[in-house]
C-alpha cells in the first residue's frame, strides 16, 4: 500500500470511529507503531485529524450511518417490491454480490434455494443465506460497523481483489443523475465502488426517496451499463434525466 493511500484510509477510519489507537493502526496496516506516529504527525499538520495520547481523534463531525433497525421501517413496501424484482435477475450458478443495504437483506430473504455463490459484507445477509444449503456464502470480513452490521475497511476491500462476479446488487444513500451514486459513509462508499468494479453488471436497487439526493461520499457515476430498479414514486424530472443515461430501468409498484 502506498503511503498516500494509507494516510487516506487512516483519516477515513478516524472520522468513522471518532478515535483510533496507534497499536490498532499498526496491526491493520502491517507497519510499525513509529511509522503510524509519523503518519499521524503529518496528518495533524494538514488538519486532517488531531493526535491524542496513544492515537488520534477526528476533527470533524461526519454524517453517521443510519441504524439498520431504523432503515427496516423506512419505505418498507417499496424496498420489498424492488428486492423481489431484483431476484428475477439472478440465475442458477451465478456469482453475485449483495451489499449491506436493507433492500439486499430483503433480496436475500426472497432468493430461492438454488446453486449460487454470494459475496457480501453484511452480517445479516450472510445469516439469512445460511438457511439455504445450496447457496455458498463468502463474507468479506473486515472492520464491523455495528450500526449497519456490515464489514468495511482495507481488509474488506482487499478481500474482493481475488474475485470476479456476474452481478453486483447494491443500494446507496443518494442517487443524482448528474453526480451519480453516493453514501453517507466513506468506507461503505469505497467498498461499494470496488464491488462495482469486479462485476460484469451492476443492479442499482434504489427506492424513489434516494433520487435527487447527494450524500457525503461519492461511489460512482451513473452510466448506461447500470440496471436501475426503483418504484413508481420517482418524480418525472429525475426519471427523465435517468432515461437519458440508461435504458435499463424497471419501475415497480
Amino acid at each position: 500500500m502506498l503511503v498516500a493511500e494509507r494516510h487516506q484510509k487512516i483519516v477515513e477510519l478516524v472520522n468513522l470511529r471518532s478515535s483510533v489507537r496507534v497499536t490498532e493502526l499498526s496491526e491493520l496496516f502491517s507497519v510499525t507503531e513509529e511509522t503510524i506516529r509519523r503518519d499521524l504527525e503529518k496528518l495533524e499538520k494538514e488538519n486532517k485529524l488531531k493526535r491524542s495520547h496513544g492515537g488520534a481523534v477526528s476533527v470533524q463531525t461526519e454524517e453517521r450511518e443510519v441504524h439498520f433497525r431504523e432503515r427496516e421501517i423506512t419505505n418498507v413496501n417499496e424496498k420489498k417490491m424492488i428486492a423481489f424484482e431484483a431476484v428475477k435477475h439472478v440465475k442458477s450458478g451465478e456469482r453475485i454480490i449483495l451489499d449491506a443495504s436493507t433492500t439486499a437483506w430483503y433480496m436475500a430473504k426472497a432468493l430461492e434455494n438454488i446453486p449460487l455463490t454470494v459475496i457480501t459484507n453484511s452480517v445479516r445477509v450472510a445469516i439469512e443465506l445460511s438457511k439455504k444449503e445450496k447457496v455458498t456464502v463468502i463474507s468479506t470480513g473486515g472492520m464491523l460497523l455495528p450500526q449497519s452490521m456490515s464489514y468495511v475497511g482495507p481488509l474488506a476491500e482487499r478481500s474482493l481483489d481475488m474475485y470476479h462476479v456476474n452481478k453486483t446488487f447494491l443500494s446507496c444513500k443518494g442517487v443524482d443523475p448528474a453526480s451519480g451514486l453516493s453514501d453517507s459513509n466513506e468506507m461503505q462508499a469505497l467498498l461499494k465502488k470496488r464491488m462495482i468494479e469486479i462485476a460484469d453488471e451492476t443492479i442499482l436497487m434504489a427506492d424513489s426517496s434516494k433520487f435527487g439526493t447527494r450524500a457525503f461520499s461519492q461511489i460512482d457515476r451513473l452510466h448506461d451499463r447500470y440496471r436501475v430498479i426503483t418504484d413508481s414514486g420517482i418524480d418525472k424530472a429525475n426519471l427523465a434525466r435517468l432515461k437519458d443515461i440508461t435504458e435499463n430501468i424497471t419501475i415497480v409498484g
